[in-house]
């Protein structure tokens, strides 16, 4: 089995970048001190950084207590306990009845081996709770197992969350305390999507949703990043199965866009054609990271020009709501 140059999150969470990471890794700068990837998620892309000092954060606490429980358990141990538990259930693509039994006892006990279990034969690996925080996702029928190529990302997840010694906290992104950050530090910001929702932020899963003040807030705060001479790379889609974030399209004119699919790089793109299904965007303060490390980034970041031009795009239409 090929070994991916980057490290594969074992939990399968919405929104993850991996297959991203190509695009999004060269995007940061070389030498980075403090690195935080405030909404962490899968992780995928904070465990992939090199930096001095990685900091982790995301609101959903059960996954954070996860990876504090990745990080201080022993790979083979932990995955002898995972096949175990595996072995009590008789868990397996097709066994319903062991997969309900498994979860009611997670629902009752909270064990944080038998929610990564969960996750392993849940319908596409989903990590789901309602309002309870019970964990409700369905059964993946012919479709999840606990298998190789799982337990070898868990492996690799474990060992580097150990050895880069990354700091978790699960704390709403409004409360994160920033203020240790010197200019050419970098935030790593990938929010839940205004214009799209999923499981982890419609607001019906006992987690806080995601709205338009979220949204805002999340902008000032990067603002104040920037004038602060802090480095910050966001994530996010400007249009997504016909809809527009029109605010976020305004914003960015003040900073540099990099469309994660280049074939949205043409400046006479109209983003209003309806057959455009995503425009996914990395916007940052910050120039060619591949030419400089981060303390000389910080130096221009309010000098830089936006490297697109929006006087040649049609963004600005009335918003599809």
């Amino acid at each position: 089995m090929a070994t991916s140059k980057y490290i594969k999150s074992p939990m399968n969470y919405t929104g993850g970048k991996f297959k991203l990471l190509n695009d999004i890794i060269p995007l940061f700068p070389k030498e980075i001190n403090n690195f935080v990837d405030l909404f962490a998620g899968g992780l995928n892309v904070g465990l992939n950084v090199e930096a001095k000092n990685i900091y982790a954060n995301d609101q959903i606490t059960y996954l954070v207590d996860l990876y504090k429980f990745f990080q201080e358990s022993n790979e083979d141990e932990l995955v002898s306990a995972i096949k175990d538990r595996i072995a009590k259930y008789d868990l397996s693509k097709t066994n319903a009845d062991g997969y309900k039994a498994l979860r009611n006892e997670y629902n009752k006990d909270k064990s944080l081996l038998d929610l990564f279990v969960l996750t392993c034969y849940s319908f596409n690996h989903q990590i789901r709770f309602n309002n309870s925080h019970e964990f409700n996702s369905p059964f993946g029928k012919e479709r999840s197992s606990y298998n190789n190529t799982i337990e070898a990302n868990l492996k690799r997840f474990c060992s580097a969350l150990r050895n880069k010694n990354v700091k978790l906290s699960s704390i709403d992104f409004r409360d994160y305390d920033l203020s240790f950050l010197e200019p050419g530090d970098l935030v790593y910001c990938d929010p839940p999507y205004l214009i799209s929702t999923g499981s982890y932020n419609d607001g019906n899963r006992g987690f806080k949703d995601w709205t338009k003040v979220e949204d805002a807030a999340l902008l000032k705060l990067l603002d104040d990043l920037n004038d602060r001479g802090v480095l910050f790379a966001l994530s996010n889609v400007f249009v997504h199965k016909g809809m527009r974030n029109d605010g976020l399209i305004e914003w960015s004119k003040k900073y540099n866009v990099n469309y994660l699919d280049k074939t949205y790089s043409n400046c006479s793109y109209h983003f209003s054609d309806r057959n455009t299904k995503t425009v996914e965007v990395l916007v940052t303060n910050y120039g060619d990271a591949s030419q400089c490390d981060a303390t000389a980034l910080s130096e221009n970041i309010v000098k830089e020009e936006p490297s697109v031009k929006y006087s040649q795009l049609s963004l600005l239409g009335n918003a599809t709501e």
